[in-house]
């Protein structure tokens, strides 16, 4: 539209051109600048915890170079040099992010995000014609010190991925559009956006500068910085061989640290066992039925000064078992038809010493899980058996009740009960059923309902679509009648049982 003398005509053509380009813009969804607003919400918010816990990790990577220097004291020069570089381009993006806000005014202390559908700020400051401005080239030159700065810190081979990735997060080559015709990276990410897209877009560059800075820090203190803790930020182990032993059984069991370091030296241990290769092993019996504790404390000199490491640990001891624990996975009752999950086990006895019966009782394809698909009558009894590790046979029943599936609520388009809309869309939805609250999740398929127009004979349809006669009858319909889907018959693929009519469906014509 530019260059040479142009006639009036074309002048007014131009003109209607801008018009209609600024009516487009103006019409830009509410929603998608609100979901740019909230993409700048959630980058904003991972941004600031990443500042805090970037903080939390360097001033722990500069206790451990000073305390046990040697590669910490390497490791935390480059992360210096990192956050040094982080946080001069994390600032500068900061005054970028200003210069979107520029006239932007906040309503209830929130952004105005659907109404932040302008390029002004940055199309004027960033761009004359088909280059940058001196801002524009301000940049580009930020962007290109960042990543030779990062070069620079990182030479060290083990950071070459978190490198790359910060190349190629801010490669500033052409990028081709989607006429496949290239364009420069500014241009590209910025020019002609949004603002509020403009804003998300800087907010993401923030967040990939600090997560940079964290995935650096991260592998400067790696697992070293944990494993050369101090023996008072141990955490003792109680650990037993079980939790729950038959009365009068041993029990075995040892305790150990966090760490475990069989080079530890340790002046003494108190509690029920001795000390073997850095650890105690425990040694002793079960006595009365119930809860038991276990306790005492490591010993051990530490920078010329005795330290006590106290632990405790709990067991439980129950009486040798004389019943089976049977119940169902789900529910507390089982339903006709379907293959009902139970989990059927004694204490203290291992699956494979418990056999369990009842009619339609089947294994379920895990350790002690078990499928009851029960038929005809009102109730089923399952019988369980175990035999215990001293030869001993116990066995237990339990009784459930057999209830049929409840009959299923019809549905409109996937929407159950009333619902209201035009024509057009209750021609095209699908008749189903479904079972909102169930404990079972069945797939009901549609095979006959009942399609009633008010002043109109009701309508037999076959399958779960509305026919041609329902659509014929639909076009007499007008505003405000209440279409009905009754009748509707259905089936579930698995299921023997035949299947209760499914509750009818309203749809009020708008």
């Amino acid at each position: 539209m530019a260059g040479g003398k142009l006639t009036p005509r074309q002048k007014m053509i131009n003109l209607m051109y801008l018009v209609f380009i600024a009516m487009l813009a103006m019409n830009m969804s509410k929603e998608v600048l609100s979901a740019f607003g909230l993409m700048n919400e959630r980058f904003e918010g991972a941004t600031n915890t990443a500042k805090t816990t970037n903080e939390s990790m360097l001033q722990a990577l500069d206790t451990k170079a000073s305390e046990a220097k040697g590669e910490f004291i390497a490791a935390a020069a480059t992360a210096h040099k990192v956050e040094a570089a982080s946080k001069k381009f994390y600032e500068f993006i900061g005054t970028l992010k200003s210069e979107v806000l520029k006239g932007v005014e906040m309503e209830d202390g929130k952004l105005p995000y659907e109404s932040m559908d302008k390029a002004d700020n940055l199309d004027h400051s960033w761009f004359t014609g088909d280059g940058y401005t001196k801002r524009g080239k301000e940049v580009i030159a930020a962007i290109q010190a960042y990543t030779t700065e990062m070069k620079a810190a990182l030479s060290d081979r083990k950071y070459a991925p978190i490198l790359n990735e910060v190349n190629a997060k801010f490669d500033l080559s052409d990028i081709k559009n989607k006429e496949g015709i290239k364009v420069e990276f500014l241009d590209y990410h910025f020019k002609g956006f949004p603002a509020i897209a403009s804003l998300a877009k800087l907010s993401a560059w923030q967040n990939d500068v600090k997560k940079a800075e964290s995935d650096v820090i991260s592998s400067a203190l790696g697992k070293a910085a944990v494993s050369e803790a101090s023996y008072s930020k141990f955490q003792a182990i109680v650990a037993l061989d079980k939790n729950v032993y038959f009365q009068g059984e041993p029990v075995t069991g040892k305790v150990v640290l966090g760490k475990y370091d069989p080079n530890a030296n340790f002046t003494g241990f108190q509690g029920p066992g001795r000390l073997e290769n850095g650890q105690a092993v425990i040694s002793t019996t079960a006595g009365a039925v119930g809860e038991q504790t276990l306790s005492g404390s490591f010993n051990f000199i530490e920078g010329g000064k005795p330290i006590k490491l106290p632990f405790q640990g709990k067991y439980v001891v129950v009486p040798r078992p004389n019943s089976a624990n049977i119940s169902a996975d789900k529910m507390n009752v089982v339903y006709r038809g379907l293959p009902n999950p139970l989990t059927i086990s004694f204490a203290g006895i291992g699956d494979n010493n418990v056999t369990a019966s009842a009619p339609g009782l089947s294994p379920g394809g895990g350790k002690g899980k078990y499928n009851l698909t029960p038929g005809a009558g009102t109730e089923v009894t399952v019988t369980a058996s175990g035999k215990m590790t001293d030869g001993k046979v116990v066995s237990d029943k339990k009784v459930f009740r057999i209830k049929n599936i409840p009959a299923p609520a019809g549905s409109i388009g996937g929407t159950p009960g009333y619902q209201k809309g035009a024509k057009s869309r209750l021609e095209a939805s699908t008749i189903g059923a479904m079972l909102p609250d169930f404990v079972y999740d069945l797939n009901f398929e549609v095979t006959q309902f009942a399609f009633k127009v008010p002043g109109q004979a009701s309508i037999v349809v076959n399958g779960n679509k509305v026919d041609g006669r329902c659509k014929a009858a639909l076009a007499r319909a007008k505003a405000g009648d209440q279409i009905t889907v009754s009748d509707i018959k259905t089936r579930v693929s698995g299921v023997s049982v035949a299947m209760k009519t499914a509750a009818p469906a309203i749809y009020e014509i708008q």
